[in-house]
C-alpha cells in the first residue's frame, strides 16, 4: 500500500490536484475576507483573492509538483499564462452568481473547479519547459 502512495504522490497530476485544493482554500479564505469582513464587491474580492493565491500556486507547483527551480522568468511567465485561468473562473462567477443565482459564497467554489484543467496544461507548459 505504501508503495502504490508513493507512486500516486510521484504523479505530477496528483500533486497538482493537491496543490490546487489547498490553494482553492487559500484563495477562498481570502475571498472571504474580502468579501464577507471587509465588504468589499465579490467581483474586486475574487480578483485580489485569486492574484495572493496565484503566488502561493507558483511556488507550491515549482517546487511541489513539477520539481522545478523558480525562477523570475517564470515568476513572470506563470500569471501570464493565468489569463485564461481568470477569465473562465471570473466568466463561470459571474453566469453562477448572476445568471444562475447561486450564493457568492459557494459559486467562486464551482467556478474555481470549472478553471482547474486549464490552469494544469497552462501552468505544466509554462514550469516544466525551461531548463532549471
Amino acid at each position: 500500500m505504501e508503495q502504490l502512495m508513493g507512486r500516486l504522490l510521484q504523479n505530477e497530476t496528483i500533486k497538482f490536484i493537491m496543490v490546487g485544493f489547498f490553494n482553492t482554500f487559500h484563495y477562498y479564505l481570502w475571498y472571504l475576507l474580502f468579501t464577507e469582513v471587509l465588504t468589499i464587491h465579490y467581483l474586486v474580492g475574487h480578483w485580489l483573492a485569486f492574484l495572493i493565491s496565484m503566488v502561493g500556486s507558483f511556488y507550491l507547483n515549482t517546487y511541489f509538483t513539477y520539481r522545478t527551480k523558480p525562477s523570475w522568468r517564470k515568476f513572470f511567465q506563470f500569471p501570464l499564462t493565468y489569463v485564461v485561468n481568470i477569465s473562465v473562473s471570473t466568466g463561470a462567477l459571474y453566469i453562477l452568481t448572476e445568471w444562475m443565482q447561486i450564493d457568492n459564497k459557494i459559486a467562486p467554489l464551482l467556478a474555481s473547479g470549472i478553471a482547474i484543467p486549464f490552469t494544469f496544461v497552462i501552468s505544466r507548459k509554462i514550469l516544466k519547459t525551461e531548463k532549471d
